[in-house]
């Protein structure tokens, strides 16, 4: 079975067909979101510790960290600001050692910059996830040997020099190119996890449809891993948690390992939490039955994720708890 091994200083999680669903926390990234471009720009890392924390307590157990900001106020002083091959490279080795001072989960290194994805390899300890390559010619020879050098897996988005096509096939057939090209590298294909592309439902119909088809595909074919952005099927819908709640056990079903996603949200998190569980990919339901205290709290008055930073701290508390215990009769 195909399994994709990250790993942070002290954390390993393995994304596979066999492996509970892996939840990449989205939210460490300034793009769309102007308070937080301000603080990075500002040196002022507040929001990125809460995010960091709260994702995690939430159940993420991998963390994307985009460097991809933009700052305006520099931008005015500083004509080189403008350029996000002089602003990505440092702003991503800051958040990289920021957030693995915060938690030791893996993460993923997110950048369309080159530059920024190797200071994001230099600072990152263990063996994070490279988020991404495309099929484009010009991205694969500079992600590619990066990916090889640093000996570590890759997210490869399935579109190229003409962009993202309609076409399922054509989606298919540019996965399949980036998998040949990683192993002209040397990179096996069990470190390939394909972003096959979700469509907003809203603009196409048949979105889900093909998705979920693309992803058996891609594992019965090509035998990877796949992620996506989750959010992308309801974008531009109202009450998006609903569709987004529904979408995600459904590629589950279909065979996707793992999602770049929101934690912070309930909806979602219940419907991974519950799809596990119906995989057969929680032993028992000892997850599930972890994750109906949180929502017990929930239903008495706390939001969701400070019931998950409580559940959290006293799981914590109880296996420190043991330890020490064993510490002492030892």
């Amino acid at each position: 079975m195909t399994r994709t091994v990250i790993e942070s200083k002290t954390k390993t999680v393995i994304i596979g067909f066999d492996e509970p669903f892996c939840v990449i926390g989205e939210r460490i990234n300034p793009t769309g979101r102007k308070k937080l471009a301000l603080e990075l720009e500002a040196g002022n890392y507040e929001t990125v510790i809460r995010d960091a924390l709260e994702q995690v307590a939430c159940g993420a157990t991998v963390l994307d960290v985009n460097s991809g900001a933009v700052f305006t106020n520099m931008m005015a002083k500083d004509p080189r600001y403008a350029d996000n091959n002089f602003v990505e490279p440092p702003l991503m080795k800051a958040l990289i050692e920021i957030v693995q001072q915060t938690v030791d989960v893996p993460l993923c290194i997110d950048s369309s910059v080159p530059g920024a994805l190797e200071a994001g390899l230099m600072a990152c300890e263990g063996r994070p996830l490279l988020n991404s390559v495309t099929g484009e010619e010009e991205r694969l020879e500079l992600v590619l040997p990066l990916v090889k050098k640093y000996n570590v897996p890759v997210v490869a988005i399935s579109n190229d020099d003409t962009g993202i096509s309609q076409d399922p096939d054509v989606r298919f057939a540019v996965a399949k190119k980036i998998v040949q090209r990683a192993a002209d590298f040397g990179i096996p294909a069990h470190d390939i996890v394909v972003d096959p592309l979700v469509m907003p439902v809203g603009a196409m119909g048949s979105a889900g449809q093909q998705v979920f088809a693309l992803v058996r595909r891609l594992r019965d074919e090509l035998g990877v891993n796949t992620t996506c952005g989750a959010s992308n099927i309801s974008f531009g819908l109202p009450h998006r948690h609903g569709i987004n709640g529904a979408f995600l056990p459904m590629a589950i079903c279909a065979g996707m390992t793992s999602a770049i996603m929101n934690p912070v949200r309930q909806q979602e998190m219940e419907a991974i939490r519950a799809a596990n569980f119906l995989m057969n990919h929680d032993a028992n339901g000892a997850e599930w039955i972890r994750f109906a205290k949180v929502l017990e709290a929930v239903e008495a008055g706390a939001t969701f994720a400070e019931a998950s930073a409580a559940h959290s701290a006293a799981a914590s508390g109880r296996r420190g708890g043991r330890r020490s215990r064993g510490a002492v009769e030892a």
